[in-house]
């Protein structure tokens, strides 16, 4: 253990657009450096209950500074920082529920491009702070330069947890029961890069790694699996290496995506299905919870095999507190996100990869014949657009239905008897959300182009729309 001696606090300005709904984010050095993220660690102690804090970081550039002008912040509060070192997010929140600290931070950016960087807050058991649960009390403290705490110095402890990280994973799941599939990764020079290899030298996979060596540069292509361009070389490898299926990780290594073994992602949705069909099995009659852009094969699916289904908003500093109130067993996200109640209601996409690969041993299918056994829907994938009033907009489009029952439980969602859709807000970008489902492509289309043509102003074809995402 080392001791870092007090320091007078100083109240660098700090950019108020930073705080999040979910998260602190910016632009570093101009909206982040290291003095405001030292005052951000003295905030951060005024919101949690004990001294005990868990830190972690990424591989992004700045991540080392940040973290540690953020250490120091907790320590001149008087914390007991235990720094857990370059890690994965899903890897943190284990650490904070692991080791009972009072909370925890992650400083990344999640799949924000490398200029970006920020924090990822959590309390005891890894519960999310969220805008309105901590994030703008810690943005009023730093802008009052007002600390509750003032009885450092503390103390900071390094400590390796990737093993126990990596044993906690793999204990979702019956390791004998995998099938020795051949797989492609692609880390996307993120922390999956050092997350994955520890957990797969323990199953009988092979393993081809696709950009695993840490970079925050993003040298290849942005750590964001979730546009098309960004898995193109995963596609690629998977074909000529004619592997079983390919997965990628975002940049913080806690969001997957799945795609099979003909190159075609398998939504999040999908995979909440299979990993909630499994869970259901062994939990006859557990909560499972969906996020609304979710596919309807998804409580469909979770109410013929005796679980209770429950709808929720987008995001995982709403779903966490969801989970927990509902007593859930598991949730998931379109966006790949998965949460589990033995994981202290944190997502883990690595989980989640685990309990897909034993549904996919045991089922004696390829993914592609799984995917399509419990998928009779067709989706366009996230559609997004700029607008001038997002409000007004959506309002437009709730005019365009009058006699349908309008749902504003996360933006507008319509349903249909055949079709579906929400149109939503972008928790963190200035954008405008569309989701479309139907039940063929001829009708996908036509609704697409319709819901479009409202939305900016013209009819216009969906240039991203894809059959089956």
């Amino acid at each position: 253990m080392r001791s870092v001696a007090k320091r007078t606090p100083v109240g660098p300005h700090v950019d108020p657009a930073i705080f999040k709904r979910y998260d602190i984010r910016g632009v570093v050095p101009d909206q982040l450096n290291p003095e405001v993220a030292r005052v951000i660690g003295r905030a951060f102690r005024n919101e949690i209950a004990g001294p005990t804090i868990a830190v972690g970081r990424d591989m992004r550039t700045h991540s080392d500074q940040l973290a540690d002008a953020f250490c120091q912040g907790l320590v001149d509060s008087g914390c007991h920082v235990i720094d857990v070192g370059r890690v994965s997010t899903d890897e943190l929140y284990f650490a904070v529920g692991h080791l009972s600290t009072d909370g925890g931070v992650m400083v990344t950016a999640s799949h924000n491009p490398p200029e970006y960087n920020g924090f990822k807050m959590c309390r005891k058991d890894a519960e999310p702070l969220s805008g309105t649960d901590g994030i703008y009390r810690i943005q009023e403290a730093v802008s009052l330069g007002d600390w509750d705490h003032e009885s450092g110095p503390g103390k900071i402890e390094s400590r390796e947890i990737l093993s126990a990280f990596a044993d906690h994973v793999l204990s979702f799941i019956d390791p004998t029961k995998i099938h020795p599939f051949k797989i492609v990764i692609d880390a996307g020079n993120g922390m999956a890069g050092v997350t994955a290899p520890k957990v797969f030298s323990q199953l009988p996979c092979t393993v081809i790694p696709l950009y695993f060596e840490l970079d925050g540069t993003f040298p290849n292509h942005p750590a964001n699996p979730i546009e098309p361009d960004n898995i193109k070389d995963l596609q690629r490898r998977v074909a000529s290496e004619r592997a079983d299926f390919g997965v990628a990780f975002d940049g913080d290594g806690d969001h997957m995506l799945l795609i099979n073994e003909n190159g075609e992602p398998i939504g999040g949705d999908i995979v909440t299905l299979l990993v909630a069909k499994s869970l259901l099995k062994k939990n006859p009659g557990a909560t499972i919870l969906y996020n609304l852009i979710c596919s309807r094969a998804v409580p469909e699916a979770i109410t013929a095999a005796g679980g209770q289904a429950v709808r929720t908003p987008v995001g995982h500093a709403l779903i966490k507190p969801l989970l927990k109130r509902e007593n859930a067993l598991f949730g998931g996200e379109h966006s790949g996100h998965f949460y589990f109640q033995r994981n202290w209601y944190a997502d883990s996409g690595l989980i989640a990869l685990m309990m897909a690969m034993e549904v996919l041993s045991e089922s004696g299918m390829s993914l592609s014949e799984l995917a399509r056994s419990v998928d009779p829907y067709f989706r366009s994938g996230e559609l997004n657009t700029k607008v001038a009033s997002i409000p007004k907009t959506i309002q437009r489009i709730a005019l365009a239905f009058p006699d349908r029952v309008v749902d504003r439980l996360d933006g507008l969602t319509i349903n249909f008897d055949h079709w579906r859709f929400n149109a939503r807000p972008s928790n963190t970008e200035p954008l405008l959300r569309l989701n479309v489902e139907a039940e063929s492509a001829d009708l996908l289309k036509e609704k697409t182009e319709e819901l479009l043509g409202l939305i900016r102003g013209r009819k216009r074809a969906a240039s991203k729309s894809k059959a089956k995402a």
